[in-house]
């Protein structure tokens, strides 16, 4: 099939080589010059392991194209796919300007009937008024169809050769045999709807497992207070068929390009029918609290800040990604800058993104997670890489000035830990160490 995908961000370039790679013509068309002469090169615009070898081979075998001319890619494609942007406006609903404006470029380009797929996360009801854009600015015919994305960063291809299912959303059922062949080579698990309950699907799905995060972090907090450990109340919790391991591990909060975003959109969409989502309010709160952890901790540890050499492994929302889009370590690096402390950043691929976002004179860059670690009074373990699992630690203690490591993703092992002299924190296992944990005379009351 001969496909355009509109928008080369992790959506649609992903999507674009993976559809490729089952055997379809497909043109990545984007506005921006830079990224298109870019990708044109076989450099892929974002982090992704394993896509510019991708991008090389379907380019090479002639399957793959890039280009900034979105007309003539809608005249030269039979499926048109909708992969811009959504970010949230400042109330937390999505802003659909790029939706609709790639819908009115759409309409004026096209010659012939096109099926218009939209991959973009919408709000329920979108794919509707994009069907009304497109109709002002064309009379020839085309359908409208919601298929929504559930790529991870970080293993995004993996996720879209072999994703658990894909969702469908239909007006016209004549369409179902072609998008069970369009999607035919990555999964027979296709759920077929209508297009309202698809646009559902994803807010729904990703609200979910939000939820789950916030929740093993609400029990993280107190089995610090109790002494017992999330990592173990986690695995027996995921033994259960019922909920599963996925989702549970404790940490410092979910954040990225997704599940911020969306959740506070579903709150929106609640909000416009008159339904207070009370359950997902509470999830978006414990989330923003959670990654100020880290502070509380290492006051417990160091007392005041101001003066404090402080070190931050990772700033990437999560590994195997560049993006720092509402990660964690933007708002806790800010607090520590607030507090009078000196930070010294490493991240091994997305440093050059967090520094154009924010950067300040007590901040310090460094090239080596050792090079952070040295002279500071503390170390503050952000996102799990795992460059940080092998560091030795007893050579990492010897080099800081005061040797406290806060562990937001609950990384080490206590044999790790044990005879390195660090004072250790982690989240939710208060047999590993910490000030604020365990105390026996409480459970012993409780």
């Amino acid at each position: 099939m001969k496909l355009a995908v509109i928008g080369t961000g992790y959506v649609g370039l992903v999507s674009g080589v993976c559809f490729a790679l089952n055997g379809n013509q497909v043109i990545c068309v984007d506005k921006d010059a830079e990224k298109i002469a870019k990708l044109n090169q076989l450099e892929s615009p974002i982090y992704e392991p394993g896509i510019e070898a991708l991008i090389e081979m379907n380019t090479q075998e002639g399957r793959l194209s890039f280009s900034a001319d979105l007309r003539d890619s809608v005249r030269r494609s039979d499926i048109v796919i909708l992969a811009v942007g959504t970010p949230s406006l400042p109330g937390g609903e999505a802003d659909l300007r790029y939706i609709e404006g790639a819908a009115a470029e759409i309409g004026q380009a096209m010659e012939g009937y096109k099926i218009i797929m939209t991959k973009s996360t919408v709000p329920v009801g979108t794919n509707e008024k994009i069907r009304q854009i497109i109709s002002t600015h064309t009379r020839h015919p085309f359908d409208v169809v919601s298929a929504p994305e559930f790529l991870r960063e970080g293993s995004a291809i993996q996720d879209t050769l072999h994703p658990d299912r894909i969702i469908v959303g239909l007006d016209n059922p004549v369409l179902e045999p072609l998008m069970r062949e369009l999607h035919q080579g990555f999964t027979d698990n296709i759920f077929v709807t209508d297009i309202r309950s698809a646009e559902m699907i994803k807010y729904a799905s990703n609200a979910f497992l939000a939820t789950k995060i916030s929740f093993i972090n609400e029990i993280a907090n107190i089995c610090e207070k109790v002494g017992a450990d999330v990592t173990e109340v986690a695995q027996g919790m995921g033994m259960d068929r019922r909920i599963g391991s996925s989702f549970l591990q404790a940490g410092i909060g979910y954040g990225g390009s997704c599940f911020p975003k969306d959740t506070n959109a579903l709150i929106q969409i609640a909000g416009n029918v008159d339904y207070e989502f009370k359950l997902l309010e509470s999830v978006v709160e414990v989330n923003k609290g959670q990654r100020f952890m880290i502070i509380s901790k290492l006051h417990e540890s160091l007392g005041s800040l101001r003066g404090a050499v402080i070190g931050v492994w990772g700033l990437a929302f999560k590994p195997n990604t560049d993006d720092v889009r509402e990660a964690p370590a933007r708002e806790i690096v800010e607090a520590l800058v607030a507090e009078g402390a000196t930070v010294k950043l490493y991240d091994p691929i997305a440093a050059d993104n967090f520094r154009q976002q924010y950067d300040h004179p007590q901040l310090r860059w460094c090239g080596l997670p050792e090079e952070a670690a040295a002279g500071s009074d503390a170390i503050c373990l952000l996102t799990d890489w795992s460059v940080f699992k092998d560091i030795d630690l007893h050579g990492l203690a010897e080099s800081m000035r005061r040797q406290v490591l806060i562990d937001g993703r609950n990384v080490y092992s206590k044999e790790q830990i044990e005879g390195t002299g660090l004072e250790y924190h982690s989240v939710g296992r208060p047999q590993m160490g910490g000030l604020s944990g365990y105390s026996p005379s409480v459970a012993g009351a409780v």
